[in-house]
């Protein structure tokens, strides 16, 4: 059975215990939820809105990303089964999100713009260990999948509170429930194969160096992260 993610309100444990139908914890303080250290400037969901196609191109590319990273576990860890079992839904509900973003761009008469370098996990990965024991490994890439998660959570919060255009908030008050799922499951596996007071102290570790690395990305409105 898993131990419950780390942090956990009442209202979430209630949550993940079936209880709830919806995340209401995330109508709370995300800090408290998410555990980010940093929140995203609210300026930022005004210059999201300037251009629905450059975020919603932005946002079809994480979902492809997330699927690939999802595949790519299975593919260098098949001996864990509880990984395999839990990750390969997850492959296809985050290719399925690729579709609903695609499909939102063409009801809007929109095109798929070209993929970004995405500047946000690219000054993440050097906090990934290289070296160390297959262990140690593993934690880094769960946790590094976890966080992207919980920044894409809360990024999605801010967008389906923040729009002007009703239809669009609730379209991603959908994707911050489900990323808010998929964050849990990594810390879940972590907390699984790892332990939770390993999983804490490191998680702890890859908080503080994402806030470092928000404060030193500019503030763009065609990026999800």
């Amino acid at each position: 059975m898993y131990s419950l993610p780390l942090g956990l309100s009442f209202d979430e444990i209630g949550y993940f215990c079936g209880m709830q139908s919806e995340l209401t914890a995330l109508n709370g303080d995300v800090k408290n939820i998410l555990r980010l250290e940093l929140p995203t400037d609210p300026r930022w969901v005004d210059l999201a809105a300037i251009s629905l196609q450059d975020i919603l191109t932005d946002h079809a590319y994480c979902e492809q990303k997330a699927a690939a990273s999802c595949m790519s576990l299975i593919q260098q860890y098949p001996d864990k089964t509880l990984l395999v079992t839990e990750l390969a839904p997850i492959v296809t509900e985050e290719w399925g999100h690729f579709r609903m973003v695609l499909a939102e761009l063409q009801n809007r008469g929109l095109t798929l713009g070209k993929q970004r370098k995405d500047l946000y996990v690219n000054a993440l990965l050097p906090f990934q260990l290289k070296g160390g024991s297959v262990e140690d490994r593993l934690l880094d890439k769960l946790l590094f999948c976890a966080l992207i998660e919980a920044r894409s959570c809360e990024r999605f919060k801010r967008l389906s509170e923040g729009l002007a255009d009703e239809h669009m908030r609730r379209f991603y008050r959908k994707f911050m429930e489900s990323e808010a799922g998929h964050y849990t499951l990594f810390i879940r596996l972590a907390d699984q194969y790892l332990g939770k007071e390993k999983t804490r102290l490191r998680w702890r570790e890859w908080l503080q160096h994402e806030a470092r690395v928000m404060q030193g990305l500019d503030l763009r409105g065609d990026r999800i992260h």
